[in-house]
């Protein structure tokens, strides 16, 4: 049992809130159903695999219980982790990340082509079936933190078709099972899910390596909420005063937290403080170690961004004609734009790929119905739109703002849930669904 996981037990949810919950998805379902292409409609509504729900059940968790994602630039991962029968968070399952732009640090201002990092909350409302990137969720930049420093930006997505500009870009069908797995959840009664955005797995190697950087100052505030998670697998109570994150914080009675003021009285669970106070004791000493040998990151690679190894791979072996038996998880679009492989960026890579996953041990946990054995297939060329500011790749606009400009009218969430599963569904897979 979770020594923590009795603060904010997710089976305790109350009809009330499943019915809210249920109402949002069925919302967002009239949303794809509404617009004139089914296929919309038809992505947000797949179920999950067989092969996906046999993975939620051995890892004692339903695809009703609450989930969080974890991103880490670096080393362009983007984790899924559920709520167990303990209330306590495990990984699910982890998804090398197809594109993302810019450089390490945070998005400071429209057209910087950085994706960003920080603490970001996905309500139904900001999952968008009707992407021209397949699938999308928008991350809600900027956050508090982030305006209080006046930073600019929107539309900033995670989505599909492996094109960024300022955004966490997969393969569709990475998308197509994260948006499932979300689904899920806000059906099972969960109202919003966090998402936590990392420049790299806070450990004390990469501090030490980074520690010229000039926004580790930032990078520190961060690593306060990737501890909290660490020591409690729960999902860390996010406010901003100070214009700094605070975690897990009850502000005193009378009192309430304002990112541009100074922060007031408050106190964390002595239970949690304590045991992020003992982490931060020990990582501090092994960066303090490391630090005399560790060599010095870049702080610019001018690459514009990362791709994780195992696209990178099946790039390879497009432009040579060579194929591997080793499997990408899902199709890369005809036209990919690669980051440029610069010094600075061979460097930081070679450095990173030493404590990363192999590409085939990532591929060999992509479920077979997405799993490629002969390389990465080409699809159709899809219709091009708008070019993103600042792209220098293929892209289309993202429709986001338009879903959020105009919600479904929903009548009452009973009589727009089907009354069964979903055709081709597992047994155990619930009943909700985005379908009218």
């Amino acid at each position: 049992m979770n020594r923590f996981a009795s603060n904010r037990p997710w089976a305790k949810v109350s009809s009330r809130v499943r019915m809210v919950a249920l109402a949002a998805t069925a919302a967002l379902a009239l949303a794809a159903c509404n617009q004139t292409d089914s296929e919309a409609a038809r992505r947000a509504n797949k179920p999950l695999t067989p092969e996906m729900v046999s993975l939620i059940s051995q890892k004692d968790m339903s695809p009703a219980s609450p989930m969080l994602v974890r991103i880490f630039k670096q080393e362009a991962e983007l984790e899924v982790w559920k709520a167990t029968s303990d209330g306590s968070y495990a990984l699910l399952k982890t998804y090398p990340i197809c594109r993302w732009s810019g450089e390490l640090g945070p998005k400071v201002r429209v057209g910087d082509r950085q994706a960003p990092e920080g603490f970001y909350t996905i309500t139904p409302g900001q999952m968008n079936p009707n992407s021209n990137y397949y699938l999308s969720f928008n991350l809600g930049f900027p956050n508090a933190f982030d305006r209080s420093y006046g930073r600019t930006g929107e539309f900033l997505m995670v989505h599909g078709d492996c094109s960024s500009a300022g955004c966490y870009a997969m393969t569709d069908e990475q998308i197509s099972e994260i948006f499932s797995l979300a689904r899920e959840s806000f059906a099972g009664g969960q109202r919003a899910f966090q998402v936590q955005a990392y420049p790299f797995r806070m450990t004390p190697k990469n501090l030490a390596r980074h520690r010229n950087n000039p926004n580790m100052a930032f990078w520190r505030n961060l690593k306060q909420g990737y501890d909290h998670f660490e020591v409690t697998k729960q999902e860390p109570k996010v406010n901003v005063c100070g214009r700094a994150y605070v975690f897990d914080a009850e502000a005193l009675p009378g009192r309430g937290f304002d990112a541009n003021a100074s922060c007031p009285p408050y106190q964390v669970p002595p239970q949690v403080a304590s045991a992020v106070a003992e982490k931060q004791r020990s990582d501090d000493a092994q960066v303090a170690a490391l630090t005399p040998s560790a060599p010095l990151a870049p702080v610019r690679t001018n690459a514009d961004g990362g791709m994780h190894p195992v696209f990178l791979a099946k790039l390879k072996e497009r432009e040579s004609g060579q194929m591997s038996f080793a499997a990408a998880p899902g199709t890369l679009p005809e036209y990919v734009n690669p980051p440029k492989m610069t010094p600075e960026k061979v460097a930081l890579d070679n450095e990173t790929a030493v404590a990363q996953v192999s590409p085939a041990n990532i591929a060999g946990s992509v479920p077979a119905a997405t799993a490629q054995p002969k390389g990465a297939p080409v699809p159709p060329v899809r219709p091009a739109a708008a070019q993103p500011s600042g792209s220098s790749a293929p892209a289309r606009s993202d429709k986001s703002a338009a879903v959020a400009a105009k919600p479904a009218t929903v009548a009452s969430a009973a009589s727009l849930m089907p009354s069964g599963t979903l055709p081709g569904a597992a047994s155990s897979m619930p009943t909700s669904s985005f379908s009218q």
